[in-house]
């Protein structure tokens, strides 16, 4: 059973969010750079789909310039002058809203599919290789997988699946089974989307269909001889990735109810209580220390930021900047508190009585008390 959705809200919302995005970005500039892109949104998948979609424009120039009938393109010396220019050009990336805005309406259209049907995208990411180099594709294009990407990236390098896409589509449907209750959900991926314009699930799928269940650090632009493609990669906290041999069984749609509860029990069926919380933080160790936060967002140490997206936000600091904004903007402590427990400790299974959770806490009771 394929996923049914609205193509009318797909196309309306992401032109929308498109808009809006180059708006804001392009009411004081005209050009945008390959490393403004980067962190253009606060979705890093949109980011880097693209950053994707330039780097297959980028490939077109490419392939343009070989298909001349006059020059010997397999001579070294032309070969590495071209790939050298190729390079610097990638790292001269300068875009004008006009040429942005298609772009952006394209990746946030790709960031929504990853994010409610994986096993469908990545099936029709294997289906656009070449043939015969569908591992080198993966291989290449895996840095701008940021969603759901453990189920396509355990295949390279593997060997079993041979040349045949046929043996891949089956093989990322097989995984998807194994895996996809380690899978983020889709309203927490979809939440990232949500402070340029909130996305409405339940409009976006037609009734009846059912729905299954990273921040880039800067990249500096060195003059060197490798391309901004190669320069993308970001580094993040390895993941374990089993591999799936087994023979696949029929793929169901990956995504699950908008309208479904969404929270599923925390790991150790607890909740937060916030009265409690007050009157441990307002206790005698932490006298003088509320109120002196300001925004969430710029009061994390290095340290603390990492901490938590890894042990709170299941590695993915998109949803800890966007938890940030949002409890930034709750207003109280007991709205914080409340906001919390409905989108983080029962959706992400955080054990309320833990130290990092305690942690997490006292910051925002800091900003709150009085």
């Amino acid at each position: 059973m394929t996923v049914q959705i609205n193509s009318n809200y797909l196309e309306n919302y992401s032109k929308e969010y498109a808009q809006t995005v180059c708006g804001r970005f392009f009411s004081n500039r005209q050009f945008i750079t390959g490393q403004d892109i980067i962190q253009l949104t606060s979705s890093t998948q949109v980011n880097f789909f693209i950053i994707k979609s330039l780097f297959e424009l980028w490939q077109e120039e490419l392939a343009k310039l070989k298909s001349s009938p006059y020059f010997d393109y397999r001579d070294i010396a032309v070969h590495e002058a071209l790939t050298q220019f190729m390079n610097v050009l990638s790292r001269r990336i300068k875009v004008e809203r006009s040429n942005l805005e298609p772009l952006v309406k394209i990746a946030v259209e790709q960031a929504i599919f990853v994010a409610t049907d994986p096993v469908a995208f990545y099936q029709k990411e294997v289906s656009k290789a070449p043939q015969g180099k569908i591992n080198d594709y993966l291989k290449e294009n895996k840095k701008y997988y940021k969603w759901h990407d453990k189920a396509v990236v355990f295949l390279i390098d593997k060997t079993g699946f041979g040349h045949d896409s046929d043996s891949y589509l089956r093989a990322i449907s097989a995984n998807y089974q194994v895996m996809k209750d380690s899978f983020e959900s889709v309203n927490l991926l979809l939440a990232t989307l949500g402070d340029v314009k909130a996305f409405d699930l339940d409009s976006y799928l037609v009734d009846g269909a059912e729905v299954a269940r990273v921040e880039p650090k800067p990249v500096p632009v060195a003059e060197n001889e490798s391309s901004f493609f190669e320069q993308v990669e970001m580094a993040e906290p390895a993941r374990t990735v089993t591999p799936v041999m087994a023979e696949p069984t029929v793929a169901k749609p990956v995504v699950e109810s908008a309208s479904a509860t969404k929270s599923s029990p925390s790991s150790n069926g607890t909740q937060l209580d916030g009265a409690k919380l007050k009157r441990h933080f307002a206790s005698e160790s932490y006298k003088g220390m509320a109120g002196i936060v300001g925004e969430l967002s710029e009061s994390l140490a290095l340290n603390q930021r990492f901490m938590f997206t890894k042990e709170l936000f299941d590695g993915n600091a998109d949803l800890l900047r966007h938890a940030l904004k949002s409890i930034d903007e709750a207003g109280s402590f007991n709205a914080a508190v409340d906001l919390i427990n409905s989108r983080y400790v029962s959706e992400l299974g955080w054990d309320a009585n833990s130290d990092v959770v305690r942690e997490f806490m006292q910051l925002v009771y800091r900003k709150y008390a009085d």
